[in-house]
This record gives C-alpha cells, structure tokens and sequence, in this order.
C-alpha cells in the first residue's frame, strides 16, 4: 500500500454490514509485505451459492484457473485471498501451490478443497510458497467474524492507497436483502470480463444460474468500462457469493432478478470508480462520454481509445484541454467516423465542432476548467444512436516511479 492516499479517495469510506452466512477474518502471513495483513480467509455456511467472471488474458493465473474449474459445482464454503503476490506465470508449482492452499482451507474450514475458491494479487512470475496459509488459515477460520470487512478490504491491496467497500439494500417481494463489496486495484487496470480482484457477498436466495446472469451483464458497464493504463491483469477475479439466509422466495428471473440485478450493478461501479480514484499516481479523475455512433459497441470502443490514449491522460495531468489529441484517439479507433461531424467538449464547453475548433471557444474559462478534480470529455460522432461512457484518470509522473520502483 502506498503512503500518501489518493487525492481522489472518497471523504468517507461505508460500513458494511454483517450477512448472514458469511465470516471473515485476515492475518499478515508475511507473503511479500512487512507488518501489513495479506491474507483473507471468507467462511460461508453450507448451502452458499457462487458465481464469477474472470480475466481474458491468454496468460492467466494458477488461482484463476482453479476458480474456472470449480465454478460449475455452484457452491463455495470459502474464499482464500492473498496480496503481494500473483502466483502467475509460474507453470507447476503455482498449480501445485494452489492445490495445497485450498487443502489446507478445506481442512481449516471442514470441507472440500472443490468448494475453496482462490485468488492472489501482486508480482508476476514468482513461485507462491504455500506454507504460510498451513500458519494462519486454521486460526483464521477460528477467528472469523461477521463484521470483519474494514479488516478484510485491507489485506486484498498491493498498491492501492485506500480500501474500497461499497453496501446496497434492496427489497425482494417485501423481504430485505443486503448486497456488500470489497475490490483491490490501482495499476494494471483495463478489465476484460472482470476486475483486478473484487468479491460480492449477499444474503439473497438466488439459484446459481440467476447470480451468473446478474454478474456478467452488470460486469459491462462497470469494470469493463474502466482503464487506469489499459493493461489487462493475468489475475483479474470478480466473484459473488449468495448464502440465501434473507428469507425472501428464490430468485430465479422476472422483476425480482431485475431488481437485484440493478442494485448488483449499482454497487459494482461504485466499486469500479473506487479503482479508479486509486489509479497509480493519479490527480483527475475523468469520465469519457461518446454518443452518435454507429453503435453502442463501437462507442465503447472509441471510449476506450480515448481513455486509454497516454497524450489524452497526459495533457489532463497538465491542465491542458489538449482536443487535437482526442480528434486523435477518435480517429484511431479503427470505428466509423466522419470529421466534420464530430464534436468535442470539455465539462459543458464546446471546444470543438464540425471538423473544427469552436467558435465560442475561450481558452480562460477552459484553463479554470481544467483545474478542477472531475473532468469530462464528450464527443459527439453525429452518425447513430450508439453511446457508452468509460471512466479513466489521469498519468502523471508519479505513474512510472511507482512501476519503475514496483520490485524494488
């Protein structure tokens, strides 16, 4: 965990509150930092169901893999989670490693290693020694408590500045149902199916191929419409667990599947923009709206090229309402796109239009624009109804001194 917070960082983080079926507990096993928790052990009670997304990166993790594997069974009994190191990239023994990690949770726990699901965060390429969970997960288990989530968003983080948590409540047919989030990330950020590390747990009673459902299509337009330096993770994990201890009448479709399905969304990109907020050495914190494309999947796109463009994050990192650089990254989507109907703005002012600098333009008002924290930058493409928004930051220098120094 870096020192200093992120500017960005929200004033105030939430209280999760406890659900039941679920205990947590973290301890410092000693994995890679010094006098920090790096492991989390989450307990569920028996009949708890799971789903997940995970990394399309053709170089996963070992934890990833095994997650892949068991997912189809439908139930967990526990989650192992641990910082500072990936455990990617590291052929036999990160399988081998996995295995003996989830042997000794489902000892710790009193199940089997097939209902243990498994995650790591942190260096690739160095071999993971499972010895320190034989130390810590059996206390662990003993530990856990239903309220342990401030202590558990700490153990999930490597070079994030600040956890991130995020609770919904919602009403199912008259019955309360409570939804918590913890998620880690900060660099190698740019989702595909899912996010660096992010877990959801629910007292809902939800059938497995509902929670499924819910997940994957919340997925699109939250983690999958971030970027901090458009890097994919070989380890990105979003996985939900549901204990169906609410009470309320099985989920499996219509309105209820609906409704749970929006607050699931709802708090999924609270937690995306959290990551954000934490991007590595970030000062901005900006949105990127594209309307008028030809589609909504070709204004994703286009988003993402510009977010991801580092001339784009740059010149916000100075102050510079730079369009040239966004007519740019437009440009070199690869989307369909006709130059003199684009329009550019900056917050509510136009900067540019019809193939050209604005008019109105007045380089004072867009100077005192560009000071502030929130940036958004919206482009019109003038050919369709497709629209879609990506949230990204800024890179400043502060980006390559935390990367360059990342295995030092």
């Amino acid at each position: 965990m870096a020192g200093k917070v992120s500017p960005l960082a929200p004033a105030r983080m939430a209280d999760l509150p406890p659900i039941d079926g679920v205990r947590l507990a973290a301890a410092e096993a000693g994995i890679r930092y010094k006098g920090r928790k790096d492991v989390l052990l989450a307990v569920f009670d028996e009949g708890a169901r799971v789903a997940g997304v995970f990394t399309r990166s053709r170089c996963p993790s070992a934890p990833v893999e095994w997650c892949r594997d068991r997912l189809p069974g439908g139930s967990a009994r526990a989650l192992v989670v641990n910082s500072g190191n990936a455990n990617a990239f590291t052929g036999r023994k990160g399988r081998d490693a996995v295995a003996e990690t989830a042997r000794i949770a489902a000892e710790a726990v009193g199940c089997s290693p097939d209902e243990v699901f498994l995650a790591s965060t942190g260096v690739i390429g160095e071999p993971l020694d499972p010895a320190p969970f034989g130390r810590v997960l059996k206390g662990l288990s003993g530990d856990a408590a239903a309220d342990a989530y401030e202590a558990a968003s700490l153990a999930i983080m490597t070079t994030d500045t600040f956890p991130k948590r995020a609770t919904r409540r919602i009403e199912i047919g008259g019955t309360p149902v409570t939804i918590n989030g913890i998620a880690k990330g900060a660099g190698m950020i740019a989702p595909d199916m899912a996010t660096m590390l992010a877990f959801v747990f629910t007292d809902a009673a939800i059938a497995t191929k509902a929670l499924q459902q819910a997940l994957a299509e919340a997925v699109g337009r939250t983690f999958n419409a971030i970027t901090v330096d458009g890097d994919t993770s070989t380890s990105d994990t979003l996985m939900a667990f549901a204990t169906g201890r609410a009470g309320n009448a099985e989920i499996r479709g219509g309105d209820d599947l609906a409704a749970f399905g929006d607050a699931l969304e709802d708090l999924l990109r609270e937690l995306a923009q959290m990551v954000v907020r934490d991007g590595e050495g970030a000062t901005k914190f900006i949105t990127v709206d594209v309307a008028g494309a030809v589609s909504d999947a070709s204004a994703h796109r286009i988003a993402l090229s510009i977010a991801n463009s580092p001339l784009v994050k740059t010149a916000i990192a100075g102050e510079d309402a730079n369009w040239g650089r966004v007519v740019m990254a437009v440009g070199k989507a690869g989307e369909e796109a006709d130059r003199d109907r684009l329009s550019i703005a900056f917050g509510d002012i136009t900067v540019a239009t019809e193939g050209e600098r604005a008019p109105s333009y007045d380089e004072a008002e867009m100077s005192a624009y560009m000071k502030g924290e929130a940036i958004r930058i919206g482009v019109d493409l003038g050919l369709g109804a497709g629209k879609a928004t990506v949230w990204t930051c800024d890179l400043t220098h502060a980006y390559v001194s935390i990367n360059a120094d990342y295995r030092s």
